[in-house]
């Protein structure tokens, strides 16, 4: 039996007593909520208060200053009327599965390259992680003086590089998607090449031996097993591209006319400059409920092909 002489020494040692447990425990939700409730209120501040302010102007005619009346949804039924947020949304949808297929095509062949026993495998992984720490619009303004002014002296002989392709209507678009397109990539190759490094060498070799070729090892070894990556890679791909911007300010800024306007594009433009604040807030609105919907199917359907695999 423990006398309170033995004890005394225990609890300066610091013994845990049922004491401490129960002092632990009163003051763990105390020190939960000190933690938590100050992002919370911050987040709600600075997030959630402005959306909530924004579905109220949509719903209003505010121009952005001066004075403003309630319209109700006026603004809703006007966007589905307007050609030109039509068009934005179908250059958005284009530009998106575009750059969101050659983005994970190429991330995904990159990284089983590099994924392979090659000589300065680290070097080479870091060199394709460099776009994604530079600045978009820096890099913008470097392609655009490539395809504005070197592409057309190099490729004279193709028509359509002969002059600025960047003035072309209907392909300045592809522009844009080759420099999202390789800025993206490295993120992409990243996320990919830690799907890979979880998959059993065993597996491959087991492959091998029962004479398997290289494409019947992707298909029924590889990609099944970083399904999950391919998932999050696709949509977080579509869901940055559907909100593309910067490539395009330093590339086109929405030109030649309207052609390569994105829905973002659109709605800094008008929003800020144009006014139509409360008009393009409730754009806003919309692009949000649609790429909410977008990532929901996406998740949906691609995590019922992991299943199946």
């Amino acid at each position: 039996m423990t006398t309170i002489d033995q004890a005394a020494p225990a609890a300066q040692a610091g013994a845990v007593t049922p004491k401490t447990v129960r002092t632990a425990e009163r003051f763990a939700p105390r020190a939960y909520y000190w933690i938590v409730w100050p992002a919370v209120i911050a987040f709600a501040a600075f997030h959630t208060l402005p959306v909530l302010v924004g579905v109220f102007f949509s719903l209003t005619n505010y121009a952005g200053y001066g004075e403003w009346n309630f319209v109700g949804i006026a603004n809703y039924i006007n966007l589905f009327r307007d050609d030109r947020v039509l068009q934005a949304y179908g250059f958005s949808f284009l530009f998106a599965i575009v750059a969101t297929v050659l983005t994970n095509v190429f991330s995904l062949s990159i990284a089983m390259a590099l994924n392979a026993k090659i000589a300065a495998r680290n070097f080479w992984r870091g060199v394709y992680f460099v776009p994604y720490v530079l600045a978009v619009l820096i890099i913008g303004y470097v392609f655009q003086f490539i395809f504005s002014n070197s592409l057309p002296k190099i490729l004279s002989g193709i028509p359509l590089f002969a002059d600025n392709i960047l003035t072309n209507p209907d392909w300045a678009w592809t522009a844009i998607v080759a420099l999202a397109v390789w800025q993206a990539c490295a993120f992409s190759i990243i996320i990919y090449i830690a799907g890979l490094q979880t998959i059993p060498a065993e597996l491959y070799e087991a492959a091998s031996l029962d004479g398997a070729t290289a494409w019947r090892r992707f298909r029924s070894i590889t990609f099944p097993l970083i399904s999950a990556f391919f998932t999050i890679n696709v949509v977080l791909s579509l869901k940055g591209f559907l909100q593309v911007f910067d490539p395009i300010v330093a590339l086109t800024n929405g030109g030649p006319g309207t052609s390569t306007e994105s829905v973002t594009m659109l709605i800094f433009k008008g929003g800020f400059s144009g006014g139509e604040f409360a008009y393009q807030t409730a754009n806003a609105v919309v692009f949000f409920i649609v790429i909410t919907i977008v990532s929901l199917l996406q998740f949906r359907v691609l995590q019922r092909r992991e299943a199946d695999f």
